[in-house]
């Protein structure tokens, strides 16, 4: 199911509070890729908001809404590899499409999935829209930066470093994918999956491009008419 017109215009009216809030042009994003942090092989822990995803409390890890916020927060965790990408493929030449690595990842956590026992299917939907997400981040990046220079990454990440960040990643949304059958097909799953990216949004103080591409990443969370 796509993801709803509610959590897209939830998710844009809260970045606009950030905005009105912070006084800024932007509230802050996954921190922005600089020279030292950029150049190391730390890199991904330096850009992504906190590396590890945080376990729900134990009275409501079991909950639909503790089941779908480590969506959220693992997608949002997710997004904040896109400014390294994009710091790594910046002036290389390197194109942002890379469909032999796209297709690897689709490969990899359906297989992941079905050793789990879950559909590999709705496990690579999932993971087609994270990747698009992706991707948004890094236009987004390109944009900014061919327009502002001055804001460009002086240092690149290593590529291949950045994409073990991405892999643990992957494999712990699988995981979060592979435990929560019950509340994505479940017709209050749209709202609940809502007020989580939310409250991501709000901790991570998103700025605009990863607000909405938060928003791309959850549309096939939801799997309920």
């Amino acid at each position: 199911m796509h993801l709803t017109t509610s959590l897209r215009s939830t998710l844009a009216l809260g970045a606009a509070a950030a905005l009105l809030l912070t006084g800024t042009g932007a509230a802050a994003a996954a921190p922005a890729v600089r020279p030292a942090a950029a150049a190391t092989a730390a890199a991904p822990s330096a850009a992504a908001a906190p590396s590890a995803t945080p376990a729900p409390s134990a009275d409501t890890a079991h909950s639909p809404y503790g089941q779908l916020r480590p969506l959220a927060e693992l997608s949002a965790e997710r997004l904040a590899t896109g400014d390294l990408v994009a710091a790594a493929k910046w002036g290389t030449g390197s194109p942002i499409d890379d469909p032999a690595r796209e297709q690897e990842v689709l490969d990899t956590v359906a297989d992941q999935a079905r050793r789990l026992g879950a559909d590999p299917a709705a496990t690579v939907r999932v993971f087609r829209d994270q990747i698009e997400a992706n991707k948004v981040v890094q236009r987004g990046l390109y944009r900014r930066w061919d327009a502002n220079p001055a804001q460009a990454p002086t240092g690149r990440p290593d590529l291949q470093e950045v994409r073990k960040e991405i892999n643990r990643i992957n494999g712990a949304l699988v995981q979060a994918l592979a435990g929560s059958p019950r509340a994505r097909s479940a017709p209050y799953c749209a709202p609940l999956l809502t007020a989580a990216a939310v409250r991501v949004h709000q901790q991570r103080r998103l700025d605009a491009l990863h607000t909405a591409a938060l928003a791309r990443s959850l549309r096939s969370v939801c799997t309920g008419a």
